[in-house]
């Protein structure tokens, strides 16, 4: 909580996008609860027009679920490109889960099940390179048979050459003023990149050379 009232120091009127839940009302009254004491004024996207509640947010706060289904609202409600333009203008951002995937130019790193059919894969874009939030490292006592989380990103980077950035739980990416760091728990993160040997990211690292990737994605996937 410390973390997120320093995010979003200045700011009053936040907009809460409940899109990747199928509760958007206790969606939105939990993330209520929880910022009101930091006098916040929560409003969620779905209690009115879209992009006019956004036109007179401080700050977008677009919460976790099937990252999909999100994809899909984001679009329909025209948000996709009204929160990049809000962003870039210099409205804070911030996301958890599905809406961490989506500030990325591209959902196809998510862990979700395509539960819907989005228009585009194709998503905010506020960075340049993927995220895959919760990544979890291989259990080597596991009996489990299937694809690790990094095998599966190992074949994302067969057909794309885009970096992922994988974020261990209780971790956080911060970018500000064109500076890029994880912050959190010591767990810090893992970045995979085409060619190249995985390599571990610690909480305070320097990964602002990320934002000058190209985000090698065709929008009409």
């Amino acid at each position: 909580m410390d973390a997120v009232a320093a995010h979003l120091v200045g700011c009053r009127r936040l907009l809460f996008v409940p899109f990747a839940s199928a509760d958007h009302e206790g969606y939105t009254a939990s993330v209520r609860r929880a910022l009101e004491p930091l006098g916040m004024t929560v409003t969620g996207a779905h209690e009115g027009a879209a992009t006019q509640l956004l036109d007179s947010a401080d700050a977008v706060f677009v919460g976790g679920g099937n990252t999909f289904r999100l994809a899909r609202d984001l679009h329909r409600l025209g948000l996709m490109t009204g929160i990049r333009e809000h962003v870039v203008a210099g409205m804070a951002y911030l996301g958890s889960s599905a809406g961490t995937n989506v500030a990325g130019p591209s959902l196809r790193t998510t862990n979700d099940m395509p539960i819907v059919q989005p228009p585009s894969f194709s998503t905010v874009g506020l960075i340049p390179f993927q995220i895959n939030p919760h990544y979890l490292d291989p259990d080597p006592a596991s009996i489990y048979q299937g694809e690790t989380r990094e095998k599966r990103i190992e074949e994302f980077l067969e057909e794309n050459d885009v970096p992922v950035l994988g974020i261990r739980e209780g971790t956080w990416l911060r970018v500000a003023d064109g500076a890029c760091t994880l912050d959190g728990l010591p767990a810090g993160g893992r970045l995979f990149r085409r060619g190249e040997k995985a390599a571990d990211v610690a909480i305070g690292e320097d990964l602002s050379f990320l934002l000058g990737v190209e985000p090698a994605f065709d929008t009409a996937y």
